[in-house]
Order: structure tokens, then sequence, then C-alpha cells
């Protein structure tokens, strides 16, 4: 065992000092409660933008692409499923699916009320994951192949506000060349996403459906919505397919269609890097009290060592092998609770939220390794840097005058 380590474990063992014991349990004490805050703030703001962003493309997709004089997405100029840009797309890798879709823009009437909804067509080839699982009641909407289907699915928020349930007919009114068209639909499913601006105006079911409304032909669609394995790669596929398109297609990525609200999701990461600031001031500061005050009760120690010969490169490293030891408690601390209770929230959810306000019905909680890693790493270089402060004053300790004083 080095002498400095030997040192370090022996002359602030539990009893030998009155003083710095309490100071020490503080220290670590303050590192875990700082390392466990960063964790789960962390932990829950990546959860939140993660959420919001699976329940925004699930609703579409990554990419939409569409005929670029489209007037809006809700009356759309058809483009056809047989063009050669669907195969090109399809092969680019890191493309995980294109799927058809066709909005159409229409009216629910009852008895009550009068409602404006979107019916978004989709076909055989739609990746239905993402409404499998925000099912509360009943199924999908079937899809064979040979007559359309007139099943949908809505949502709670609709059918609670319309006062619809499972197998009700929804009589729906869409305009089209100057007149309007009937249809009735029968709810098959019930799903929620807690996403109210989408929740109150989509219903789901069949693109042939939106394709004898507007008249098209069966290869005729409103556009291709295009998912991705990546999301943080997204820019790179956008530019990638856009340069495969024809002069009369056009490209929007999901962030350029709700700018607002990824601008907001941005935001959070301002508070994400105010939050580790804080916290890595409060580990700091703690760690630098605690040594500070070894420092100061061990001032004979430290001229009797000296005396022997002990370089102040000696010293320092007695002082920062004990503060190492005092840090990795700390950090086993707050690594440990912060993994607890981030399993307790993602398991029995235990913390709710207000759907309406924060588009979730509880706490969502982020539990990547790679964030208990760069809270923990990041800890230790920070109060490593802060210990070159109170291990400057071991330099000025003379050693005549502290032995003369003991």
């Amino acid at each position: 065992m080095k002498f400095e380590r030997f040192i370090a474990q022996r002359f602030l063992q539990k009893g030998k000092s009155n003083f710095s014991q309490p100071l020490i349990k503080i220290a670590i004490v303050s590192i875990a409660l700082g390392v466990l805050v960063m964790i789960l703030a962390v932990s829950i703001l990546r959860g939140f933008q993660k959420e919001i962003t699976q329940k925004v493309v699930g609703f579409g997709s990554h990419i939409v692409v569409s005929y670029f004089d489209g007037e809006n997405d809700y009356e759309q100029i058809p483009i056809e499923t047989t063009r050669t840009i669907v195969d090109d797309i399809t092969k680019t890798k890191g493309v995980k699916n294109v799927q058809y879709f066709a909005n159409k823009a229409g009216m629910i009437k009852t008895d009550e009320q009068i409602h404006g909804v979107v019916l978004k067509g989709v076909s055989s080839n739609f990746d239905s994951s993402f409404f499998k699982e925000n099912i509360l009641e009943g199924r999908l909407f079937a899809l064979n192949d040979t007559l359309a289907s007139n099943e949908i699915i809505i949502s709670k928020t609709l059918a609670d506000k319309l006062k619809f349930g499972l197998g009700d007919k929804v009589r729906t009114y869409f305009w089209q060349d100057n007149n309007y068209r009937a249809r009735a639909f029968t709810i098959v499913g019930v799903y929620s996403t807690d996403l109210t601006e989408f929740d109150e105006v989509f219903m789901i079911g069949d693109i042939r459906t939106v394709q004898k409304l507007n008249n098209w032909t069966p290869e005729q669609v409103g556009g291709y919505e295009i998912l991705v394995d990546d999301f943080d790669n997204l820019p790179f596929y956008a530019m990638t397919i856009y340069e495969m398109l024809d002069y009369d297609l056009t490209l929007t990525t999901v962030k350029e269609e709700n700018p607002a609200l990824f601008s907001w999701l941005d935001l959070l990461n301002t508070n994400i890097i105010l939050i580790l600031t804080v916290m890595a001031v409060v580990c700091m500061v703690a760690i630098i009290s605690a040594l500070l005050i070894m420092i100061f009760e061990k001032t004979s120690m430290i001229g009797l060592l000296k005396t022997l010969g002990a370089t102040n490169k000696t010293i320092r490293k007695i002082f920062i092998y004990k503060s190492v030891s005092i840090i990795g408690k700390g950090l086993l601390i707050g690594n440990a609770v912060a993994l607890l209770l981030a399993v307790l929230q993602s398991k029995y959810k235990i913390i709710s939220l207000d759907s309406e306000s924060y588009s979730m019905s509880s706490v969502p909680v982020d539990m990547s390794v790679w964030i208990f890693v760069f809270v923990s790493v990041g800890t230790m270089i920070a109060c490593l840097l802060a210990l070159l402060i109170p291990t400057a004053f071991i330099t000025k300790v003379r050693p005549a005058k502290t032995i003369r004083v003991e």
C-alpha cells in the first residue's frame, strides 16, 4: 500500500477526530443529494422530451413528403404511389417504414353540437404500434383487401366531448366540389395520447374512404410518411431524402410541422444545464468545506510530516485520497437512491400529473445508463478540480511554527 493512501486511511478514521467527522458526513450527504437531484432532473426532463416526441411522431411520422403546391394539410393535392421515388426512399439506409396517408377535413354533427374533425386515412402499411399502445377500449380498425372500411378509432377526449362510445355511429360531413358528402363511421376503438391538440381533432380510418370522398384513384394519396431509425439524425435523413425528390414534391420534418412544441422542448435543455451547474457547485462547496476543516484540524500533523521529509505533493495526495473516498461514498449513495426512485416511478407511476396540462398522466423517467455515468463522472471531475483550492493551504504550513505551538 502506498504511503499516502495508508496515512489517508489511518489519520481520519472514525473515532480519531471529533470535529471533522460530522463535517465529513455532511459532505457525503451533500454530494449524495446533489447527485440524486442531478440524475433525477436529467432523467425526468429527458423522459419528458422523449415521451412528447414519441407521441407527436406516433400521430404521423418523422418526415412527410407531399405535393409542392398543396394549400394545406387537410385539402391535399394527390400524389401517386407508383412513383419510383417510393422505392428509392424505402431502400435508403436508416429508413424504417414508408406509409401512405390522406387527410380530409370534416364536421361531426350530433343532436347537441357540431365539432370540426380531420379524418386521417391510412393504408395497410401503416405502423400502428403507437395506437396499439394507447388504445383504451376496443380495437384498431380492420383494413381488408377489397372494400373500404367504415371503422374508425377516435380519442377519449373526442368521445367524452361528443358523448360517443364503442359501436356508435358517427355521421360526418365533408365538403367536396361545392357540396357536402356525408359518411357514417362505426367507432371500434377509443385511444388516448394526452396530446389535446391532436386528440380533439383526429379520427383514424381507412385511406380508401378519403380517396372516394376526393374522387381519387387507388394509386393517389395525400403523401408519404417516413419513419427513420434515429431521431437525432433527422436533419441528415431529411437532406438525403430531399435530394431524391421530384421537382413537384416537397418535404417537411416533424420539427418543422410543430415548431412551437419542439422549441419548447429544446428550451428544457437550458433548465437541465442550470440544474447541473447549481448542484455541481453544491457538491464542490461541500467537499471544499470538508477538506479545509480536515487541513486546519491536522495542521500539526502536516508540520510533523514535513519535518520527517514529506513534500507538499505527498501531503496533497494524502488529502486527495481521503477526499476521493468521501466523493465516492456520496456518488455511490446518490446513484443508488436515484436508481431506486427511478425504477419505482417507472414501474408504479407513483407521481401522477394532470394530463391536460402536461400531456401525460405520470412523471416520465428516462433510465439511460449514460445519464448516471455522465453525472457521476462530471461530479467527480468537478470536485477534484475544486480540491486545488483547499490543498493550496498545505504549502503555507510551516513545520517550525506548528511544532512549537504543539
